[in-house]
């Protein structure tokens, strides 16, 4: 995987913690920084840190699939990516940003992650770059999506979720068209 596929995949794996963070910029009256790097840093962390878990757990197993191991990639992304787009659950308005909502919230927008992690471990992937892409990534669209929330409202919420399944979609199809030809 090149830094651009990285990239593009850091940008749909950060769309739900985005649009999370849109809602949580909707509920407050005046957004300030802090409120901006409380998010980005809980989002940036968690979606940094399942994907590292999920390589971990899986790199014992590399060997039994690697001649599967684009179908992995391919069915793991379009699943996620579908999931993000038939998702119209993400309607939490509260503008609490202490701790226990904010924990359950990365862990929500980040399981996801979690199944990347696991599908990563089968491609030539330096997981470290990877996984410090994919933080930095989430971070900087998670305290833009505060303030993005706060100016703009609801319009952006939906369509986030819908471009980051779009673009999974397309990174795994482009997974299994690279192993297959």
């Amino acid at each position: 995987m090149s830094n651009l596929e990285i990239f593009v995949l850091a940008i749909g794996l950060s769309m739900d913690a985005f649009a999370v963070s849109i809602c949580k910029g909707l509920s407050i009256k005046k957004t300030h920084l802090k409120e901006s790097l409380i998010a980005g840093t809980y989002f940036g962390l968690f979606q940094a840190l399942m994907p590292l878990i999920g390589y971990l757990l899986a790199f014992k197993f590399k060997d039994l699939i690697m001649n599967i191991d684009h179908w992995v990639a391919f069915v793991f992304l379009s699943i996620i990516g579908i999931n993000m787009i038939l998702e119209n659950n993400s309607n939490e308005k509260g503008s609490q940003m202490d701790f226990k909502t904010m924990i359950i919230a990365a862990i929500a927008t980040s399981i996801d992650a979690l199944v990347v992690g696991i599908t990563i471990s089968f491609l030539d992937v330096n997981i470290l770059k990877a996984v410090l892409i994919i933080g930095i990534t989430t971070f900087l669209l998670s305290a833009i999506g505060v303030k993005v929330g706060n100016i703009f409202g609801n319009f952006y919420e939906k369509k986030a979720k819908v471009i980051g399944g779009i673009l999974l979609i397309i990174l795994g199809t482009k997974i299994l068209i690279e192993h297959l030809f």
